[in-house]
């Protein structure tokens, strides 16, 4: 091979590593060359439909560049140093509403699409080839704006692509959750779903019904583990918490809408109705006057619903009908997990109702519930969609299902004909630990990014035509604040939404994480919070023929080297390195040290391991 060949081989090389797009597109060429913005680069927009897609874009360039982009809306493209926003005049089969083709030249950026969700989902695409300073909050000035020259056609698999933010037990911000709406939409998650009530808060305001703020969005403050928690105490006051006023919801919606996300709000009813059972307590079978719970609701108090009780169906009307007035969206979650439907069994005006109706079963009254809830849903022109407990006793005629306790809900509601968004705790639980949990923060059970990745939304046996799609869940229990709600989410949402939004057969578990590497340099500078779990060790224990345990090492990411002490220093590239063969205990040993690095450099964190855990985590 020539000089010249190899030099061109090389530049070629430079680029296709310069490309690093999350989700992974239908269809990338790269090519030669490159695009250069410069202060002199116009932003066209060929049709009015387009021109909040050209503003967000020209804020996402200024920000960091300085440069003060022209927006015009002309029919051109015949210029040159230009980024043109074109809907297509006949539409491209191909691409539905939400696909689009990037052409990138080195005299123009042509994005094109049959509707203009499209177009913004191609700007997202455009804005992941700039240099990692793209996504700075000040001018950064001596950097290079160029992208490679790419020919991509892209579309989704799926039209469901969501995260959940649980909002109850823990409160976040308007400004936060404008935020989080803004991260999703870089990855082209286009539902939000959003839960808004539960034991430990009532987020929304209802007007009508001022107890939901004034009671029901507060409780006694706690710091720590969850579970851990006492409950309110004598003369303690409830100053932890907040809501939405409708106000903040509209904007939050709008804001929503400019980017192409749809908010799905819940309220889970139902059980988990603590926070409006404390605000109301004629609602509850019970009828006591209940404190919002710090954590959840104790054995012995009532947080389900009394569903023989007109005042329920008239709260629920008016809540409903405010909420279907709020969110534009064609859904409304209902929730109708984990309901204690002993309470039932014993409240006489409920036991009435199950003989008056011929109902034999608890889980059937629920069904009664869930029939009577969705009528009133689809009265206000929404569509009902719950967990998948609304399955049991019956299903609700025109309900989806959200199916979380693994896939077998999801593939039951699917072959009765409904449709169904796949979110199982295995594949999709955020709120999960990420790692080693020795050196993680305090969550539920065990969920790695791999795991993420791995998930298959549509299974076998089942037709693709009722799987909505899927969605990621951060439930909030063991996430106080907004930074951590960051770490919980990425990057394991960056692997879901390779999974909902790519095509099944062009998912590469090394090709991901060599996009990932790069995709976190642009998190740095956007000073979004993320995990680096996934290049942490995984220690494990095994048992040979004589019974002796031996520690296996183990890495999640490819290519990574371990270096190990069982001498109580702490481990570096200078120590031993784990060759793949199990370890043998040094006598008196009584931890195992752990470290990786990648390219001679640490990359993971270090686990000091104590060999009693080791013991406890022997595979079989």
């Amino acid at each position: 091979m020539g000089v010249i060949s190899m030099q061109v081989m090389a530049q070629q090389n430079t680029i296709n590593e310069a490309v690093h797009i999350i989700p992974e597109p239908v269809s990338l060429q790269v090519n030669a060359g490159y695009f250069h913005l410069n202060r002199d680069t116009r932003i066209i927009y060929t049709t009015k439909q387009a021109s909040g897609i050209a503003a967000i874009m020209k804020g996402m360039l200024d920000e960091p560049t300085g440069f003060h982009l022209t927006v015009k809306n002309e029919n051109t493209e015949t210029a040159d140093n230009v980024i043109i926003l074109r809907l297509n005049t006949r539409p491209n089969t191909k691409l539905g509403d939400a696909g689009y083709t990037l052409k990138v030249l080195p005299d123009k950026v042509l994005i094109a699409a049959n509707k203009s969700r499209g177009l913004f989902y191609g700007m997202q695409t455009l804005m992941q080839l700039f240099p990692p300073d793209i996504e700075s909050k000040t001018v950064r000035k001596a950097v290079k704006w160029q992208i490679p020259s790419v020919n991509i056609l892209d579309y989704p698999r799926f039209g469901w692509r969501g995260l959940m933010l649980d909002v109850s037990r823990h409160f976040f911000s308007k400004q936060f959750v404008e935020a989080y709406i803004d991260e999703m939409a870089k990855y082209k998650f286009n539902v939000f779903h959003w839960h808004l009530a539960d034991d430990q808060g009532w987020r929304i305001e209802i007007k009508g019904l001022p107890k939901l703020t004034e009671v029901g969005a507060w409780r006694v403050p706690r710091t720590g583990r969850w579970g851990t928690f006492k409950g309110p105490q004598p003369g303690e006051k409830a100053t932890a918490g907040g809501y939405y006023t409708q106000e903040d919801i509209r904007e939050i919606v709008a804001y929503a809408q400019k980017r192409f996300v749809t908010i799905v709000p819940e309220i889970d009813v139902p059980a988990h109705s603590l926070a409006l059972i404390a605000s109301y307590p004629n609602l509850s079978c019970t009828k006591q006057q209940y404190s919002v719970t710090p954590q959840y609701a104790p054995g012995g108090v009532d947080n389900v619903l009394c569903v023989a009780d007109d005042s329920t169906w008239l709260i629920l009307d008016k809540i409903f009908t405010q909420v279907a007035a709020l969110f534009p969206g064609e859904y409304i979650h209902v929730g109708g997990d984990e309901a204690n439907r002993s309470f039932w069994t014993k409240d006489p005006k409920d036991q009435a109702l199950m003989k008056k109706e011929g109902i034999k079963t608890p889980a059937e009254l629920q069904s009664y519930f869930e029939k009577k809830l969705e009528k009133i849903i689809i009265s206000k022109g929404k569509k009902m969609i719950g967990w998948d407990e609304i399955l049991e006793g019956g299903l609700a005629p025109e309900a989806a299902v959200m199916s979380w306790r693994g896939i077998e809900g999801g593939i039951k509601a699917a072959k009765m004909g409904h449709h169904v968004v796949m979110t199982p705790t295995g594949n999709c639980y955020l709120d999960y630990c990420q790692g080693d949990p020795l050196v993680e923060p305090a969550a539920g059970g065990r969920l790695t990014l791999s795991t993420c990745y791995k998930f298959e939304p549509v299974p076998d046996g089942v037709d693709a035509k009722y799987i909505l799609g899927g969605q990621g869940n951060l439930w909030t229990e063991n996430v106080p604040n907004g930074r951590h709600a960051e770490y919980m989410t990425w990057p394991r949402s960056l692997a879901l939404s390779e999974v909902f939004w790519s095509p099944k057969n062009k998912r590469s578990w090394p090709d991901f994480v060599r996009r990932m590497d790069a995709r976190l340099k642009y998190m740095d500078i956007s000073k979004v919070k993320y995990a680096r779990s996934a290049y942490d060790a995984v220690i494990s224990g095994v048992k040979n023929a004589d019974g002796k345990l031996k520690v296996k090492l183990a890495t999640e990411i490819p290519g990574l080297d371990i270096y190990y002490t069982f001498d109580g220093t702490n481990p570096d590239n200078f120590y031993s390195k784990y060759e793949g063969t199990a370890l043998s205990i040094p006598k008196g040993a009584t931890e195992i040290r752990v470290i990786t690095y990648r390219d001679g450099k640490p990359i993971g964190r270090q686990i000091n391991c104590p060999l009693t855990e080791v013991a406890k985590r022997i595979q079989k």
